[in-house]
């Protein structure tokens, strides 16, 4: 039987996956980010080290606009850059993608009359975050010229490496308003509690934020709207740019998407790197077995359309964006059903591969388990969930309004 060709699996594979990896920001620190990624995993927190790097690069300022000193850069590119670190550690790439997706809601939401506030954190390529899922409860009161906070908020991506914190609050005198703001995570009255001890993304830092009495000057709040994404697609309604009037949510999920198809196609190229020199039972070597060629072929079918349903709605958001046309709630729901759909394909991706590792795979570690377990929190997280995106589609192809605010 003929040799195989000497070829390189792991570019093979990124070619076949056609997902571009050159001439990135962050490419000069991947090599850090990956060699830190099973220590993090293990001690549940991403290296100093690599935090400070990353707070040091460019992609700090992807979503921000130039007028407030940032990069401005296209929605594809912030896909590439995130998918290029969630490939080296997942749970970095998942509190850098925190900070850059809440980062385009913060200025939306915020606009104008705080570009100044936004242009300084940008300027010293601060890290935020916002701790605002199931259980956060946080209140307000005005006393004299500040506003003092009390509650706790959950799931703040990123908090312990931040520098500043959204918080959704009430004030004790109006409970049925709720209102936005940032804290400065320096600041008295603050604790961050680590509070994620799930198996997936083991240091994605998803804490929780304490506010004991910290405060922010009065002036520094907005009100906090019920489905904000109309909101901000309003003419009348101030935006710094217009790339503000897409919706974090369904940003946050393509590049969610994005995330997936870069752990995969790194577990898969890995898998099939690896493949070269195993030998299964009876000696048999495993590049020579037809199921291998099968369910590798298949995963990385899948790979490839979940990349090519990323990258389509990724441009076709940018090409809203540079000739300034408001998205729809079509477009919004274009946005979320492909990232959904991209995460499924990289489900079924991911178990094709473990099938093709098998037990003594396993067995013999490596960074697959890791990647594995990594993967499980991405199609679960609210934004992408499917039950969540495919109700929403359901009831928009029905004619019927929206039933969730998000």
């Amino acid at each position: 039987m003929r040799e195989p060709e000497a070829i390189s699996t792991v570019d093979e594979t990124t070619s076949f996956i056609d997902w571009p990896g050159d001439g990135l920001l962050i490419e000069p620190l991947l090599g850090a980010i990956a060699a830190q990624a099973a220590t993090a995993d293990a001690t549940r927190s991403v290296s100093d080290e690599v935090i400070a790097l990353i707070k040091g690069n460019p992609v700090m300022g992807m979503t921000a606009s130039e007028s407030l000193g940032g990069l401005d850069s296209s929605v594809a590119a912030v896909a590439r850059e995130l998918a290029a670190v969630a490939g080296a550690c997942t749970s970095t790439a998942w509190c850098l993608w925190n900070h850059l997706c809440t980062w385009h809601f913060f200025c939306g939401l915020l606009g104008p009359e705080h570009a100044g506030l936004l242009a300084g954190i940008v300027a010293n390529r601060e890290w935020v975050s916002f701790p605002a899922g199931a259980s956060s409860r946080v209140k307000g009161e005005l006393r004299g010229d500040r506003i003092h906070l009390e509650g706790t908020a959950a799931f703040g991506s990123g908090a312990r490496y931040g520098e500043w914190a959204g918080v959704g609050f009430v004030m004790t005198d109006a409970p049925k308003a709720r209102r936005f703001t940032l804290v400065d995570l320096r600041g008295p009255g603050l604790e961050v509690e680590p509070t994620w001890k799930a198996m997936s993304l083991r240091a994605s830092a998803t804490d929780h934020v304490h506010y004991r009495g910290a405060s922010v000057p009065a002036g520094r709040n907005v009100p906090f709207p019920d489905f904000f994404r109309k909101v901000f697609r309003d003419p009348a309604f101030p935006v710094i740019d217009r790339r503000y009037r897409e919706d974090w949510v369904a940003l946050s999920d393509l590049w969610l998407g994005a995330m997936a198809v870069g752990l995969t196609t790194a577990a898969l190229a890995e898998t099939a790197e690896g493949i070269r020199s195993r030998v299964a039972l009876a000696g048999v070597r495993m590049i020579e077995r037809p199921t291998v060629h099968v369910n590798l072929g298949q995963a990385g079918a899948l790979v490839r359309t979940a990349a090519d349903t990323v990258v389509r709605a990724c441009e076709e958001t940018d090409a809203r964006i540079e000739c300034g046309i408001a998205p729809t709630e079509t477009d919004y729901l274009r946005q979320t059903g492909a990232a959904m759909q991209a995460l499924a394909c990289c489900d079924d991706a991911m178990r094709l591969v473990l099938r093709v590792l098998g037990g003594n795979g396993l067995r013999e570690g490596g960074n697959f388990e890791r990647r594995y377990r990594d993967f499980q929190a991405m199609p679960l997280h609210i934004n992408a969930h499917r039950d969540r995106v495919t109700e929403q589609i359901g009831r928009h192809l029905l004619g019927l309004d929206p039933a969730n605010p998000i």
